[in-house]
C-alpha cells in the first residue's frame, strides 16, 4: 500500500471513530457513560437473576410474564403523568434521587433472597416498587442526556447510550450466569444495589455549569392533556409511537421468552439463557457502533429497521441448533438498537423543548408499559407453543410495525427526494437570514449564530 493510500485509510478510520465517539469529547457525558457502564452491567445481573428466580420458584413462563408486567404496569399508568413531573422538576436532582432509591430496592432483594425467605409475594412487591422509579426515570434519564451534549451530538449520545445498555446486556447475562451457579441469585441482587453507587457518584461530580438545561415548565392545568395533544397532531411523532407500542409489546419480552428457549427448546440451564442474551447484547454493541457513526433518523429508516428487526428475530424462532441460534440473536441485537435508537433520536430532535419529557414519558410508555399487556401474551404463546412460537409473535409484531409506517415513510421519502422548485425573488429570503440548516447524515442542525455570522462574510467576499 503506497503511503499515500496509507494516509487515506488512516484519515478515514479517524474519521469514522471521531464520528462514533464524538459525544464522549464532553467531560460531563463521559463521567456519565461511565457511571452508567458500571451500573447498568449490575442492572442487567438482577434482570436475569430476578427471571431465573421467577422461574425456579414457579416453573412457570406465564408467571414470569406476569411477573415482568407488574414491573412495567406503573410505566403504563403513570409514564405520560411523569413526563408532566420530568418538565417542571430539575432532571439531574431527580436522577440523583431515583437511582439512589432503585439502589435500595436492590438491596431488601438482595438481603430477602440471600436469608432464605424470598417468597413470590416478595418479587411481585419489590418489582411493583423497581416499576414505580422506572416510570419516572426513563424520561427523566432520556432527556436529561439532551441536557448533557446538546442537539448537535444528541444522535450520537443516544447510540452510544445504546452501545453502553447492550454492552452491559452482553457482560451482566454472562456474569450472572456464573455467579447464579457459584452462589446464587441473592449475591447478583446484592452486586446490583453497589452498582448504583457509581452512577449516584456521576451524577454528583457533574459540571452544572456546563450542562444545557431546558428552563422547568411552570406548574398549570391541562398538561398532561397539552402533551397528548401535540403528540397527536405531529405524525412525525405520532407515528414512531405507534409502531413501538407494537414492537415493545410483544418483539422486546425478552426476559419472559428467552429462559424458554434457554430452557425447553436447547435444554440447558441458567448459563444457556445467559449466552442468548450475552449474544444479543454483543450484536447490540456492533450495531450500536455503526449507528453511532452513520445511523439514520426519521420514518422511512425506522421502517426499513423494523423489517430487518422482523427478519432476525423469524431466523431466530427457526433456528434448528444453539449456534444457529446465538447466531440469530446477535443480528436480532443488531435490529433492536437500531431501531431504539433510531426511534429515540427522532423523537428527541422532533420535540419541542418544553414537550421533550412529555414525548419521552410516552415513548417510554410504548417501550415498557406496553409489557403489562405484552408480557403475559408472550409468556402464555410461549407456554403453549414454546419459546420459537414467542419469538415469532415478535416478528410478527415488527412487520405490522412496518406495514403501519410504510404509507408515511413513502411519502417523507418523496418529499425529501422532490426537486427544490425555482426561487421566485432574487436575494436571499427573510428567513433565511436567520436560520441556515444544514443536512448531514440524515439529521438536520440549526447552525449557530457564529456560524452564519462567518458565512455571511464568506459570501460577501465571493460576491466582491
Amino acid at each position: 500500500m503506497s503511503r499515500a493510500a496509507g494516509g487515506r485509510v488512516a484519515g478515514a478510520v479517524r474519521g469514522f471513530t471521531d464520528r462514533t465517539f464524538a459525544a464522549l469529547n464532553g467531560r460531563n457525558y463521559r463521567l456519565w457513560f461511565g457511571g452508567q457502564s458500571i451500573s447498568l452491567i449490575g442492572t442487567w445481573m438482577q434482570s436475569v437473576a430476578q427471571s431465573w428466580l421467577v422461574y425456579e420458584l414457579t416453573g412457570s413462563a406465564t408467571v414470569l410474564g406476569t411477573v415482568v408486567a407488574v414491573q412495567t404496569l406503573p410505566t403504563l399508568l403513570l409514564g405520560p403523568y411523569a413526563g408532566v413531573w420530568v418538565d417542571r422538576l430539575d432532571r439531574r436532582r431527580l436522577m440523583i434521587g431515583l437511582q439512589a432509591m432503585m439502589g435500595v430496592q436492590a438491596l431488601a432483594l438482595a438481603v430477602l433472597t440471600l436469608t432464605g425467605t424470598i417468597a413470590l409475594w416478595h418479587v411481585y412487591v419489590l418489582a411493583a416498587v423497581l416499576g414505580l422509579n422506572k416510570a419516572f426515570e426513563n424520561p427523566a434519564r432520556q432527556t436529561f442526556v439532551h441536557e448533557l451534549v446538546g442537539p448537535d451530538d444528541l444522535r450520537n449520545a443516544v447510540s452510544l447510550n445504546s452501545v453502553l445498555v447492550n454492552a452491559a446486556r452482553a457482560v451482566g447475562p454472562a456474569i450472572a450466569g456464573v455467579v447464579i451457579v457459584a452462589g446464587g441469585t441473592g449475591v447478583c441482587f446484592l452486586l446490583n444495589a453497589v452498582s448504583f453507587v457509581a452512577v449516584v457518584s456521576s451524577l454528583l461530580r457533574l459540571d452544572v455549569s456546563a450542562l444545557t438545561p431546558t428552563a422547568p415548565t411552570p406548574r398549570a392545568p391541562g398538561q398532561l392533556r397539552e402533551g397528548f395533544s401535540y403528540v397527536r397532531g405531529n405524525t412525525e411523532l405520532l407515528l414512531p409511537l405507534l409502531m413501538m407500542g407494537l414492537i415493545g409489546c410483544l418483539a422486546y419480552e425478552f426476559p419472559v421468552v428467552l429462559p424458554v428457549v434457554a430452557s425447553q427448546t436447547f435444554g440447558g440451564d441458567a448459563g444457556t439463557y445467559g449466552w442468548l442474551t450475552g449474544a444479543m447484547g454483543v450484536g447490540a454493541v456492533v450495531g450500536g457502533l455503526v449507528v453511532a457513526g452513520r445511523g439514520r433518523t426519521g420514518l422511512p429508516a425506522l421502517v426499513r429497521t423494523s423489517l430487518w428487526f422482523g427478519a432476525a428475530l423469524g431466523l431466530a424462532a427457526l433456528a434448528p441448533t444453539l449456534w444457529v441460534a446465538l447466531l440469530a440473536m446477535g443480528l436480532v441485537g443488531m435490529a433492536s438498537v437500531a431501531f431504539m435508537a433510531g426511534g429515540n433520536s427522532t423523537l428527541q430532535l422532533a420535540s419541542a423543548p418544553h414537550m421533550r419529557g412529555r414525548v419521552m414519558a410516552l415513548w417510554s410508555v410504548a417501550f415498557l408499559g406496553s409489557t403489562p399487556i405484552g408480557g403475559p401474551v408472550a409468556g402464555w404463546v410461549s407456554q403453549q407453543f414454546g419459546g420459537r412460537g414467542g419469538l415469532a409473535l415478535g416478528a410478527l409484531a415488527c412487520l405490522v410495525a412496518a406495514a403501519i409506517g410504510w404509507p408515511a415513510a413513502r411519502r417523507a421519502a418523496s418529499t425529501t427526494s422532490a426537486p427544490t422548485p425555482p426561487a421566485t425573488t432574487t436575494g436571499p429570503r427573510p428567513e433565511d437570514a436567520h436560520r441556515s440548516v444544514e443536512r448531514s447524515r440524515g439529521r438536520v442542525r440549526v447552525a449557530t449564530p457564529g456560524e452564519r455570522s462567518r458565512r455571511d462574510r464568506a459570501a460577501r467576499d465571493r460576491a466582491r
